[in-house]
């Protein structure tokens, strides 16, 4: 027999069930406490937050995605919210921050339409059909297609992103960076990268037309994973470099009788052996007897075990291995075969990297040398080629640096900065810029950032709900007053008079969608705000851009989002002991 419980049903043994306004309260102030943590990062003036885990390690960011990957949260539906965030972090890589502020703000208005006696499926069909008329007109009216992308477009973007991080200052130096690195590693796309592609300038064209001459162009694919970022201590971050077409590797030389560096060329490349293996004296197995009647038969099963280590380490000579990279140990009798073969050779290097520096200079890994026929071959077409090796001197340590690769491509940005949490904040604005870049490589679409899109939006959706004749216009106003969230947010962080300038950006808008617009008046589309001098201007002129499909997919991951969260109206939760 079960117990009965709070509501009388006798359903649950120890169990609770919320059902009702009390779960839709409960799930919305979960999801606005959370969008309140990273609220205050948003915008080019946006502040950091300080994070202190178990073991006392600090982690200092303003990236939304990593705030919120460090929290532990529990409670289910802000949990949804994260996982927003994570999704957006990996879908676009920029504008986290604000997916999640949208989303709590859609449920929070959502909410106060349920109290005044709003069935929740009527608003979630309102929600569903503001979507779609946002998207629409976005891309009718917002969206810019960029048929011939020049290098300060993507600028103006990667500029655009870095401006709330840390490098913002030094924006121009690290977005030529950033835009040098991506371009680098563009190469042609497979068959099923095109299709992938193409869907994508399908969302972000506005027109079939666009999409049609879009398809015709677009068969790069811009491959992040290329990109090496390398972190080091010491110097500013303006000392920090970009090596196109190398790759640079946290290890040194094992040896100190080793040359520092091997030049080859083009038609006489050098060539890197990647191994995965142990290089130190091969040792019988544990629980292998041997039994001895001879002395002199112990010495030579100690000169066998030497031999047979030799052997491998000569066929890798053979094949004409100039440089050799373990991810194990080379003991001293390793050593001195590579010493005297004037072989530069590395241990234990990190796996990723070398599978990563494989790829790029066209070798593989090699994790056994046996064969088939269970002899020990070392096949040559695993080598991986490049122009030269150089051990150079980085801060406080070396680093293998490989020029010239000739495989797949690949490039490396060399980090410096004072201390470890600066270089990893560096690390986290400059992936947030690379993703921006790659996606507006790949898409060719942009719209102007500091709040245009949202305002725009948010006075064509006001228009739009007051020519429905059902209840849907309710939810449908409150999504165009939800967008003002990203505009009065950026204000308040800038310290800036909010109201004044929401107001100020909403009656240029307006003016730019009367359906007498004069040319002038049309060109207003375009302005957002100024954060620095607390005004609105012109942002297309002013470079503050980003790719159309961060604000597509931030709008559509937003709304569902808060679907999923307002479709809830119970709750369960199960004691310990039944769960099993």
């Amino acid at each position: 027999m079960s117990a009965p419980t709070a509501d009388g049903t006798g359903l649950f043994i120890q169990g609770q069930r919320e059902s009702g306004q009390d779960v839709r309260t409960g799930n919305v102030t979960a999801a606005l406490a959370v969008a309140n943590i990273v609220k205050t990062s948003l915008g080019p003036v946006g502040l950091d937050k300080m994070l202190v885990d178990d073991i006392g390690d600090v982690l200092i960011t303003n990236d939304g995605a990593t705030i919120l990957a460090q929290l532990e949260v529990e409670h289910p539906a802000a949990r949804v919210l994260v996982d927003l965030a994570q999704l957006q972090d990996s879908e676009v890589g920029d504008g986290t921050t604000s997916v999640v502020i949208v989303a709590s703000e859609l449920l929070r208005r959502s909410n106060e339409l349920v109290k005044s006696g709003i069935h929740p499926t009527t608003i979630i069909s309102g929600l569903r059909t503001a979507l779609k008329q946002a998207v629409k007109f976005l891309k009718k009216n917002m969206v810019m297609k960029v048929s011939e992308l020049n290098d300060d477009h993507l600028l103006m973007a990667a500029k655009t992103s870095m401006s709330s991080k840390i490098i913002g200052k030094e924006g121009e130096f690290f977005a030529q960076m950033a835009v040098d690195a991506v371009k680098s590693v563009g190469m042609k796309a497979t068959m099923a990268d095109a299709a992938g592609l193409e869907n994508m300038i399908h969302s972000a064209a506005s027109t079939s037309q666009d999409a049609k001459e879009g398809e015709k162009k677009v068969k790069m694919k811009y491959p992040l994973s290329a990109i090496h970022i390398l972190k080091a201590h010491g110097k500013s971050a303006l000392e920090s470099h970009f090596i196109k077409g190398g790759f640079a590797i946290n290890a040194m030389r094992a040896a100190q009788g080793m040359p520092t560096a091997v030049e080859g060329s083009v038609e006489e490349p050098i060539k890197i052996a990647f191994l995965d293996m142990n290089l130190q004296r091969h040792r019988m197995a544990m629980g292998v007897q041997v039994v001895v009647k001879d002395p002199a038969e112990i010495e030579n099963i100690k000169k066998r075990e030497m031999d047979i280590t030799k052997e491998r380490i000569t066929k890798i000579i053979e094949n004409g291995a100039k440089v050799v990279l373990t991810t194990k140990g080379v003991d001293d009798l390793c050593m001195k075969y590579f010493v005297e073969a004037g072989i530069i050779c590395a241990r234990r290097c990190n796996k990723d990297d070398l599978k990563r520096l494989a790829k790029a200079t066209g070798g593989k890994l090699v994790v056994t040398m046996a064969d088939m026929d269970g002899n020990e071959t070392f096949d040559p077409d695993c080598l991986g080629k490049c122009t030269a090796v150089r051990e150079e001197r980085i801060g406080d340590g070396e680093m293998l640096y490989v020029h010239g690769c000739q495989g797949s491509g690949a490039s490396t940005i060399v980090l410096r900065g004072a201390n470890e949490y600066m270089l990893d904040e560096m690390d986290r604005a400059l992936h947030d810029s690379l993703c921006v870049i790659k996606r507006m490589l790949e898409s060719s679409t942009l719209v102007c950032g500091g709040g245009a899109v949202e305002a725009a939006l948010s006075v064509h959706l006001e228009e739009y709900a007051t020519t429905l004749h059902t209840r849907e216009q309710l939810a449908i106003q409150e999504f165009a007053d939800a967008l003002l969230i990203i505009p009065k947010t950026l204000a308040v962080n800038a310290a800036k008079d909010s109201s004044e300038l929401v107001a100020k950006l909403r009656a240029s808008h307006a003016k730019s969608q009367k359906a007498d617009a004069t040319e002038e008046e049309k060109a207003l589309k375009n302005i957002g705000l100024d954060l620095v001098e607390g005004a609105i201007r012109d942002n297309l002129a002013a470079g503050v851009v980003e790719p159309a499909i961060s604000k597509i997919k931030s709008l559509r991951f937003a709304t569902e989002a808060a679907i999923t969260i307002l479709r809830i109206d119970d709750r369960i939760t199960l004691a310990k002991g039944q769960q099993q």
